[in-house]
C-alpha cells in the first residue's frame, strides 16, 4: 500500500483495488483477503468458507470507532452515528433509533443538530457506502479518494489489512474434486456459494479426473454464467436476472489429485 502512495505520487495515478491470495506452505493453505472478493473450500459437497467480505455493513464498529476518536476526519459534514434512516429538519426533538461504536442493537435518542449531518455509512447491502463515496473498506491504493466536491480525505477510514484463515490439508484426504475457488465480487454478486459448488460437481464430473484442463473449465464455466446472456434488456441470467456487470476474475485449485481417489 506504501508503494502505490508513492507511485501514485510520482507518476499521478489514482485509483485502488481489492487483494485476496492463496500460499501454500508447508501443507498449509493462508488466504489473505482485503477487500469483497471471497474465498471458499468446497470439500466432499461441503462449503468451507475461507474469507469474509469487507464492506461498510461488515466493519461498521470499526469505522464510527476511529470517527468517534478522530471527528476531524468527518470534516463537519458527517455524523458517526447510524440512523434507520436520514434524519430530517423538522425530526429535531423527536426520538429516534441510533447505534453508534458500541452498540450491537439499537437504543433511542433525542434527535439533535449535530445529528442531521449526513451519516458517515449511508445504504444498505451492496448499496452501503463510506461518506457516500466507496462500498469497500479494506483494499490497496485509493490515497488520493476524496468525498465528491470536498476536501474530505476517506482513505483514513480504509485499511490494507488482511484477515488471514488458515487451511490445513494433511488433516483431511482430498480428492480431486474438493478444491479452492477464489472469485470477485463480479461472481458472488450473483452466484451464492451452493450455486458455486454445484457448478464445481457438475463440471469436474463430465471430466476424467487426471484432466487438467477440468479445473479450467470450471472457472471458465461461473464466469459465463454469472456475465450471463445479453439481451434487449442486459446481459441475463438463466432465471432472468440481471447478470453481473462487474468485473469477473476465478480461480479454481485443486487440494488433491488423481492417486488421491479412495
Amino acid at each position: 500500500d506504501d508503494q502505490i502512495e508513492q507511485e501514485q505520487a510520482s507518476q499521478r495515478l489514482a485509483g485502488g483495488c481489492c487483494a485476496l491470495a492463496a500460499v501454500y506452505l508447508m501443507g498449509k493453505f493462508y488466504v489473505a483477503n482485503a477487500g469483497d472478493s471471497r474465498a471458499i473450500i468446497i470439500r466432499n459437497g461441503e462449503i468451507i468458507p475461507m474469507s469474509r467480505e469487507f464492506t461498510p455493513e461488515t466493519e461498521r464498529q470499526r469505522l464510527q470507532f476511529l470517527a468517534f476518536l478522530r471527528p476531524e476526519l468527518l470534516g463537519k459534514e458527517f455524523t458517526h452515528l447510524e440512523f434507520p434512516r436520514r434524519i430530517q429538519p423538522r425530526e429535531l426533538g423527536r426520538k429516534m433509533l441510533y447505534r453508534d461504536q458500541d452498540m450491537n442493537g439499537w437504543a433511542y435518542k433525542k434527535i439533535e443538530e449535530d445529528d442531521l449531518k449526513f451519516p458517515l455509512i449511508y445504504g444498505e447491502g451492496k448499496k452501503a457506502r463510506v461518506m457516500a463515496t466507496i462500498g469497500v473498506t479494506r483494499g490497496l491504493g485509493d490515497h488520493d479518494l476524496k468525498v465528491f466536491s470536498s476536501n474530505i480525505h476517506i482513505k483514513p477510514f480504509l485499511s490494507c489489512f488482511p484477515e488471514v484463515r488458515v487451511y490445513d490439508l494433511t488433516q483431511y484426504e482430498h480428492c480431486p474434486d474438493d478444491v479452492l475457488v477464489l472469485g470477485t465480487d463480479g461472481l458472488w454478486d450473483v452466484t451464492s456459494d451452493k450455486e458455486v459448488a454445484a457448478v464445481v460437481m457438475e463440471v469436474l464430473t463430465s471430466y476424467e479426473p487426471n484432466d487438467p484442463c477440468r479445473y479450467t473449465m470450471v472457472a471458465q464455466e461461473l464466469v459465463v454464467r454469472s456475465r450471463g446472456v445479453l439481451k434487449e434488456r442486459g446481459w441475463r441470467l438463466a432465471n432472468d436476472k440481471l447478470g453481473s456487470g462487474d468485473d469477473i476474475s476465478v480461480f479454481v485449485i485443486p487440494l488433491g489429485g488423481p492417486g488421491n481417489y479412495t
